[in-house]
């Protein structure tokens, strides 16, 4: 019996011991904090698409302010109005940030491609440009013009030549005009299109041009100083971030669109480019 009662005071002590190092395991991580609470959330990642040159340069401050909230967007260059939208469909891209509505409208209806608008960004009023004259009104009977040859931007050049009161379009034709909606053309002026990114090194073969904002800066031309006429600052050809349609619910993306419609970009864009271009926010 005496054995028996040895034994049972034994196993209590034992149990006892145990017991009391368990709770002394527990109670550390309480006093330092949960270890995997602590750990930071892992950073999230989007592939962007731009234009090379202003936009690239602006795009790198919303990088920086998206990299404060846990994103990391790498950007990806294009010189041309074209690949952006095509690889960003193909699921190459998560988004793009370089057209506008009109454009990406006809884009999507020529190409089957299923992109939408996110947000707004910037407006780039485009302006008229020439080495050879210093207002519109010098303008001589048969002289040579320029203006893009996709067919939005073509159009919103020929809206732009109306506004000056160089020409007349039919009546209702605006974003998808064409030199052939041209009913009205008192100097008999000709229109050469070209290719967006080659108008600024055609212009000494021009009399002027239509050249869109992010070709003019990359090209060493100030809209706001060397345009000799521009469309106005509230101007709809306001440039988007744009995504194929099954992502655009996706919560990530609104860290996109924080980081560049924030204070530190449109403070970079004021104080860089002046009234080159406006912010759409």
């Amino acid at each position: 019996m005496k054995k028996s009662y040895l034994s049972i005071f034994l196993a209590m002590a034992v149990a006892l011991v145990v017991t009391g190092c368990g709770a002394g395991q527990q109670a550390a991580p309480q006093a330092g904090g949960d270890a995997n609470a602590a750990k930071p959330a892992a950073e999230e990642k989007l592939k962007l698409g731009v234009m090379a040159g202003a936009e690239e340069e602006i795009w790198k401050v919303a990088k920086d302010v998206a990299k404060k909230d846990g994103l990391d967007i790498e950007l990806v260059t294009f010189s041309d109005y074209v690949q952006p939208n095509k690889v960003l469909e193909d699921g190459q891209l998560d988004a793009n940030a370089f057209q506008h509505q009109p454009y990406l409208d006809e884009f999507n209806k020529t190409n089957g491609t299923h992109i939408v608008k996110l947000a707004d960004t910037i407006n780039y009023p485009i302006g008229v440009y020439s080495q050879k004259i210093k207002n519109l009104s010098e303008l001589k009977d048969g002289d040579v013009l320029g203006l893009p040859n996709d067919p939005t931007n073509g159009g919103r050049a020929l809206v732009l030549f109306q506004s000056a009161g160089l020409i007349k379009l039919k009546d209702g034709v605006t974003t998808t005009a064409t030199v052939k909606d041209i009913v009205d053309n008192p100097k008999h002026l000709q229109f050469k299109e070209l290719d967006a990114a080659f108008i600024p090194k055609a212009l000494g073969d021009l009399t002027a041009a239509v050249i869109n904002t992010n070709y003019a800066i990359e090209n060493g031309l100030s809209p706001s100083k060397d345009a000799i006429y521009r469309e106005p600052k509230d101007s709809p050809w306001v440039n988007i971030i744009a995504v194929r349609e099954a992502d655009k619910d996706k919560p990530v993306f609104q860290k996109l669109v924080k980081a560049f419609q924030s204070e530190e970009v449109k403070k970079f864009v004021t104080e860089k480019y002046g009234d080159s271009m406006v912010t759409a926010w």
